[in-house]
């Protein structure tokens, strides 16, 4: 089994990917938060730091790239080619609402003659990899059977299916009636994508489509970093190591942003998935939140190390 990290806008940049690197290493393929096209313009200076070479040594990284406009896709899979990536990942996943309002993301997916013509100019690139993170409609599963049609026509590197609509955004449970349907009509290879939060989650996944060979984790990695590891051997994360990967994160985004609120701003988006691995978490939580000064910050997060204890099989969602 494969498993790959999920793009999380905010989280899952170059800092997040290279700490998690050092401390479990046990990703196969890493996806960037999305690159969104600019006609005649170079990357975002955020967004070159987050795909440059030197900040992603020894990780097999895809970026993402956000768009409904085939020219602007193809520069920036060129620009993204000449720092040597051979992969590119197209958004049709994103349920935001500013981006669907764009036909964007999963907004892209109701306009499907548009989308068909805008795959057929991409494809046209023959040497560069594409591969496709995708929802299953706008309002309805039905519209995934339409949708799927389209994907077949083109060598789509890998088919990354997260089995619920836009509407759904990430309520409701993925369907897997639908995702069944994906893998024996997908004549691309599919990967699978939502709801992994613990052990039960996965073995129940691959007891059900036992045919997977590759799994996308987001939420669930986010939340707890030692997954994986439970997943694949058993092993629980300890509370030393996920503070010395914590850390890891807080120091590399203070030196980066050199401001410290900033850094905590990032860290408190973390917490906001962090914090349920922990027992008795709620006062700690708003703690963290309300922490103004490294100091206060700092003092809550050992606080909870010390005071509270990482709860094994504990998942995302099964604590809120």
């Amino acid at each position: 089994m494969k498993y790959y990290l999920a793009p999380m806008e905010g989280i899952t940049g170059y800092i997040y990917r290279n700490s998690y690197k050092k401390f479990f290493n046990n990703i196969d393929k890493y996806f960037t938060p999305f690159i969104v096209p600019k006609k005649n313009k170079s990357f975002k200076t955020k967004e070159l730091r987050d795909v440059l070479p030197e900040n992603n040594k020894g990780m097999n990284v895809v970026p993402q790239i956000l768009t409904n406009d085939s020219e602007g896709f193809i520069t920036t899979s060129r620009k993204l080619q000449q720092l040597g990536y051979n992969e590119v990942n197209l958004n049709l996943g994103c349920p935001s609402g500013t981006v669907v309002s764009k036909n964007r993301g999963s907004g892209f997916l109701a306009k499907q003659e548009e989308l068909d013509r805008f795959l057929d100019e991409i494809f046209k690139m023959n040497d560069m990899k594409i591969s496709i993170k995708t929802r299953i409609g706008i309002e309805s599963s039905e519209e995934f059977y339409d949708i799927i049609k389209i994907y077949n026509k083109y060598a789509i590197e890998e088919l990354i299916i997260h089995p619920r609509t836009q509407k759904d955004f990430y309520g409701n449970r993925p369907n897997l009636e639908v995702f069944k349907d994906a893998l024996s009509l997908s004549t691309n290879t599919v990967c699978y994508n939502g709801d992994i939060f613990t052990v039960n989650d996965c073995n129940e996944l691959v007891k059900t489509f036992p045919e997977i060979k590759t799994i996308m984790l987001g939420r669930g990695i986010i939340a707890n970093p030692g997954l994986i590891n439970e997943i694949k051997n058993n092993t629980f994360i300890n509370k030393e190591v996920l503070k010395d990967f914590h850390d890891e994160i807080f120091n590399e985004y203070r030196e980066v942003f050199n401001e410290d609120r900033n850094a905590m701003f990032k860290m408190k988006e973390l917490w906001g998935y962090m914090i349920w691995l922990f027992s008795n978490n709620k006062k700690y939580a708003k703690r963290i939140k309300k922490a103004q000064k490294v100091y206060d910050y700092n003092k809550a997060v050992l606080s909870l190390f010390t005071e509270q204890e990482i709860i094994q099989g504990a998942g995302l969602f099964s604590k809120v």
